[in-house]
């Protein structure tokens, strides 16, 4: 019987087959899955243009790699990333507390959050770059907004679901709001932040291609409209690929750090 059977035998949970098979076994089952629905789209003729063999994607890495575009495009939207994520966190934790906090900032601030909120960034991209000009600012600054929105919200509503209780005992005890903050209401928050971090960093990804739509002259969402502007689909599907793959890496990441900060946390198993 393996460690995770023993675990759910004494947690009361049945086992099933699946839970037998090794995860990395279930990876290469979800990969050749992948790799047979690829083949077949890339052989079937309404969709062989659109989705060519694996070897003529990853053999267009060479080709842009003898470009000059390949790792230039990565630097420059890895840049425009992180440079708005880490604004759109910086400005979602204060405003979040704030907004939970205090009343009247709420019913001032959060309309407006939900109204942005449910427009698709393409929408306000225009006045963006009427705005700020056109490069890396403006796409650092739709970047912030769709973090910022998404990571506030999270963040907010964690701190509103904190138990009431722990904050009349702090108060009862004699805190001031200054200690709940530190001492009770960042600490039950941590989860929650950690989820609008995780969020946010995809959110930011997904940005990706409006925020580049702003007159950028290099990145992977800039590319991948030149490239289909000249109708390339291998290295436009391989920069598709590697948005996903930079996705993937920067959530493993994220989650690494999730654990170790909230290992206190009890968690249900699936």
């Amino acid at each position: 019987m393996t460690i995770k059977n023993q675990k759910a035998k004494q947690s009361g949970k049945n086992t099933t087959w699946a839970d037998n098979i090794p995860h990395w076994v279930w990876l290469f089952i979800s990969l050749a899955v992948a790799l047979g629905l690829w083949t077949l789209l890339s052989v079937l003729p309404a969709t062989s243009r659109a989705f060519p063999n694996a070897i003529k994607v990853f053999g267009s890495i060479k080709t842009m790699i003898d470009r000059g575009k390949l790792f230039g495009d990565i630097a420059s939207s890895l840049r425009s990333v992180t440079v708005g994520y880490i604004l759109g966190f910086v400005t979602a934790v204060p405003v979040a507390f704030l907004m939970a906090w205090y009343k009247p900032v709420r019913y001032v601030i959060e309309p407006w959050i939900q109204f942005i909120r449910n427009i698709p960034p393409l929408a306000y991209v225009p006045l963006i770059v009427i705005a700020a000009g056109v490069g890396f600012k403006p796409q650092v600054i739709v970047i912030w907004i769709a973090c910022f929105l998404t990571m506030c919200i999270t963040i907010f509503q964690g701190v509103i679901n904190v138990d009431e209780t722990l904050i009349k005992a702090a108060r009862v005890l004699g805190a001031k709001d200054r200690d709940i903050f530190v001492r009770v209401i960042f600490p039950a928050t941590t989860p929650f932040i950690l989820t609008a971090v995780r969020l946010g960093a995809s959110v930011a990804l997904t940005t990706l291609i409006a925020a580049e739509s702003t007159g950028a002259t290099a990145g992977l969402g800039m590319r991948i409209r030149s490239l289909n502007n000249s109708f390339e689909s291998a290295p436009m599907l391989l920069y598709v690929i590697l948005i996903g793959i930079i996705g993937i890496c920067v959530e493993k990441l994220i989650k690494y750090l999730e654990r170790k900060l909230t290992s206190w946390q009890e968690k249900r198993e699936i």
